[in-house]
């Protein structure tokens, strides 16, 4: 067996911090004020902020604002998490995926402000992100909540250009709160005083929470359905607000959760006068936008090379029942342009709700084949999910691994080629992408 890689710089500096807390989440701020401090305060030498928080779409709102902006040659950082393959995806300056010799100086510099005080990895990796947009001039920081929102570590900023809500759903209710309303609570925790908040569609008790807030706030409220409405109307992007209509591209992300997810971005900049964009760049962001492990169709590489010539082989990072529901929905468009047997190669953690992720599916999947998620203790075994998806009724076998299964399909005699849709981790999806060398740029 080959000795594993040397880790890199950065790798070996995040190793040292994660062993800084006992607990990887620990949702607080009073632990980052203090580091900020020792900083002297690179988030207050931001360039301006615009906020996101959610439990689904965040990280395509984010792509289609940024596709956008840069459309308009402004400069963007853009923060969001977790990784896929490279903790370098985290932050992106002015652009580019910051390069190891600027992340390792930057979370060194976080280390030794810190000075061994207790802080949770997400915490300190936060302080050296800001230090790093702190340092390089950019027009614009595209800023994602890493959990929650209240007591977020993103949530320092006091005044953000700002606050974006993508739709609110059940999802680590550990640390959030069992219920819609609690969770959309925590979520709305980025509301500040006077800075407008641009909310995607919710569900109306998640909307009434929000509401609440941001009247507390006197933050000005631009919501869907109430200020804002886009809909797909023969293969286009209709959007509409009180300052006129827009007739723009379907976004190239697959999904109809898309144009929920583009109209939203689209909203952000036309309710904030200093954001708003030419058209030409606003149509440029919407049909150029990308974003890694969500509905993405995986390029030739050594791991989609294992599958049977002439599948369709398609990632997906969502990993909980919205999530499910809105890639479900995806997969059915796609079955009604071009219809293919439907085999799902699962792996979820043991937190997350496998029955109501996979019931999204029935009657749309000929089969599941259900794998570990390599690498993550938290990990669901794979034949407890082979196990919810019998539950369910759907034929369900179980692989050691993705390639292992990618593999065993070239001995099922389905007609014509399968449609393949790896699914139901975020970790999953990065070690695929590491494994079929097509990690994120």
């Amino acid at each position: 067996m080959a000795a594993p890689a040397p880790l890199s710089e950065p790798d070996a500096i995040l190793a040292r911090l994660l062993a800084l807390h006992p607990k990887l989440i620990d949702l607080s701020l009073d632990r980052i004020h203090r580091l900020l401090a020792a900083l002297d305060h690179p988030e207050r030498r931001l360039p301006p902020v615009i906020h996101v928080a959610g439990t689904n779409g965040k990280g395509s709102t984010i792509a289609f604002l940024r596709a956008a902006l840069e459309a308009a040659g402004q400069r963007v950082h853009v923060y969001t998490s977790p990784h896929l393959v490279r903790f370098n995806e985290r932050i992106r300056l002015a652009g580019q995926l910051v390069d190891d010799a600027a992340l390792s100086d930057a979370l060194a510099q976080a280390e030794r402000a810190n000075d061994g005080a207790p802080i949770t990895l997400f915490e300190i990796t936060t302080a050296a992100a800001f230090l790093l947009f702190a340092q390089t001039p950019a027009d614009v920081l595209l800023l994602e909540v890493g959990l929650g929102g209240r007591l977020d570590a993103t949530n320092v900023i006091e005044a953000p250009l700002a606050s974006v809500l993508t739709p609110v759903s059940i999802d680590h209710v550990d640390f959030l709160g069992p219920t819609l309303e609690l969770i959309a609570a925590e979520k709305a925790g980025i509301i500040k005083r006077g800075v407008p908040v641009i909310v995607g569609e919710q569900q109306d008790a998640a909307l009434a929470v929000i509401e609440r807030s941001a009247a507390r706030n006197r933050a000005p409220l631009f919501a869907c359905g109430q200020h804002w409405t886009v809909h797909e109307e023969s293969g286009r992007l209709v959007y509409a607000d009180e300052n006129g209509l827009m007739d723009l591209p379907r976004p190239r992300l697959t999904g109809a959760h898309q144009i929920g997810n583009a109209g939203l971005a689209v909203a952000t900049l036309r309710a904030v006068e200093a954001l708003r964009l030419p058209v030409a760049a606003v149509e440029a962001g919407i049909r150029g936008a990308e974003w890694p492990a969500r509905m993405q169709r995986l390029p030739p590489g050594p791991l989609v090379g294992r599958a049977p010539e002439g599948t369709e082989v398609w990632l997906d990072g969502g990993h909980n029942t919205a999530g499910g529901a809105a890639v479900a929905a995806a997969l059915g468009e796609l079955e009604e342009r071009y219809a293919r047997p439907l085999v799902l190669i699962v792996g979820m953690l043991g937190t997350k709700d496998v029955t109501g992720f996979l019931a999204h599916f029935v009657g749309l999947a000929r089969e599941v084949v259900a794998v570990p998620v390599p690498g993550n203790d938290a990990a669901l075994p794979a034949h407890m999910v082979a196990a919810a998806a019998s539950a369910l009724g759907l034929t369900a076998s179980v692989a050691p691994d993705v390639a292992t299964a990618l593999h065993g399909l070239n001995t099922y005699p389905l007609s014509p080629e399968p449609r393949i849709l790896i699914c139901g981790s975020l970790y999953l999806a990065g070690a695929v992408l590491a494994e079929n060398l097509s990690p994120p740029a």
